[in-house]
């Protein structure tokens, strides 16, 4: 079957209520392609790579968390980002992209899809206070060592995890995907055992070690691989159409 391009964008900016978020970049619709889907091809990041790969795929639309026209950038289509635009353009294929609001939805979000992924119950926010923190809060079912929990991140993501480890056994986790590193400091202050998120700065380093905590790293690409996966399953169910995710490497 196939959906108007039109009708599965207004849904999907209904689902994630992207209207109500301001972000670094524009929700939403950033390429026109045919006005019709029947294939949607999702990835992380809208990549030359993940471009090609859904061009060979037949895909009409193109679903990514990582889109294009981030706020500072250089305006000017050359490079990188003519081709990528003009491969778009060429074979007449959308792109659709979500940052924040993908980050922070209840069911398809990437952080509550990373729990699932490592079997955290979730809790609620990393801070009640401020919305704009994306991060979350969440136990396991027992207490583990940081190691040990590093071993599950590793299965889980197929990938090895920077682990800087503790002091006490871990139960109480916050986290944040991405390069949410800088919410360390909030995650201290709500009394978690473990922080993780997709990078880590210097400082990050010291945060941890000195306020006794453990601190995984575990890429930012590897972290945030489940929230589009989610999103584009829910979107091919609504409208009977078919999705492929595709993961291009990044060990970042």
């Amino acid at each position: 079957m196939a959906v108007a391009l039109s009708t599965l964008v207004e849904e999907a900016e209904r689902y994630l209520s992207s209207a109500k978020i301001q972000d670094y970049c524009p929700n939403g619709l950033q390429v026109e392609g045919r006005p019709q889907v029947s294939r949607i091809v999702s990835g992380v990041t809208a990549s030359q790579a993940l471009l090609d790969a859904a061009v060979e795929a037949e895909a009409d639309l193109v679903l990514v968390h990582h889109g294009y026209f981030w706020k500072g950038e250089n305006p000017c289509i050359t490079g990188i980002k003519q081709r990528r635009l003009k491969t778009l353009l060429k074979h007449d294929i959308s792109l659709l992209a979500f940052h924040l609001p993908l980050d922070v939805h209840p069911e398809v979000g990437n952080n509550v899809q990373l729990a699932h992924q490592l079997g955290i119950t979730v809790e609620g926010p990393l801070d009640p206070s401020n919305p704009k923190v994306v991060g979350m809060v969440g136990s396991l079912d027992e207490a583990m060592s940081a190691r040990d929990f590093a071993r599950r991140v590793q299965d889980a993501l197929g990938r090895e995890p920077l682990l800087i480890e503790g002091e006490q056994r871990v139960r109480r986790i916050g986290w944040c995907t991405g390069g949410g590193q800088g919410y360390i400091d909030t995650a201290i202050a709500q009394g978690v055992d473990l922080f993780l998120s997709g990078e880590a700065s210097e400082q990050t380093f010291h945060s941890a070690r000195e306020n006794g905590i453990s601190f995984i790293a575990a890429g930012h690409h590897a972290t945030e691989r489940y929230g589009v996966q989610a999103l584009g399953d829910y979107l091919a169910r609504r409208f009977a159409v078919e999705h492929l995710f595709i993961d291009c490497p990044n060990p970042i």
